[in-house]
């Protein structure tokens, strides 16, 4: 814990600002191919919502000759390679392809994520009611 002694409102000022300014998203992105890949019945998939401890997925069918191409947006910092192993066991697991996958992260834990992604994926491959 940190603790400030503050002497003003304009410092008080200064501290909020400063704390914005150190608050910042990276941006990742991956690129995956399944050994025997399987496209969407939707053109789109939405799940989830940005919230704290939580992520929100969208899924988009494209051509990619296969591949799987993924956007990760997170506030969380040097969990690179965690990202790209639970990203590339769900495209293994489920035999993803021809997808692209936007994932804004709060905070979400691996095991979140990976429900997320089996949730989006199985939302995204059920058929129409007819």
């Amino acid at each position: 814990m940190v603790a400030w002694v503050v002497q003003s409102t304009g410092e008080i000022q200064k501290l909020v600002i400063k704390e914005e300014i150190s608050v910042a998203l990276q941006t990742l992105n991956f690129e995956f191919q399944a050994e025997t890949p399987e496209t969407m019945t939707k053109e789109w998939s939405h799940l989830g919502v940005t919230g704290s401890g939580d992520l929100e997925v969208l899924m988009e069918k494209k051509n990619l000759g296969g591949k799987v191409q993924a956007k990760v947006v997170t506030p969380v910092k040097g969990f690179d390679e965690v990202w790209r192993r639970m990203l590339g066991k769900f495209v293994n697991d489920c035999q993803v392809g021809d997808v692209s996958i936007e994932i804004n992260d709060d905070n979400a834990t691996p095991i979140v994520v990976y429900m997320r992604l089996r949730q989006a994926w199985a939302e995204s491959s059920e058929k129409e009611a007819e």
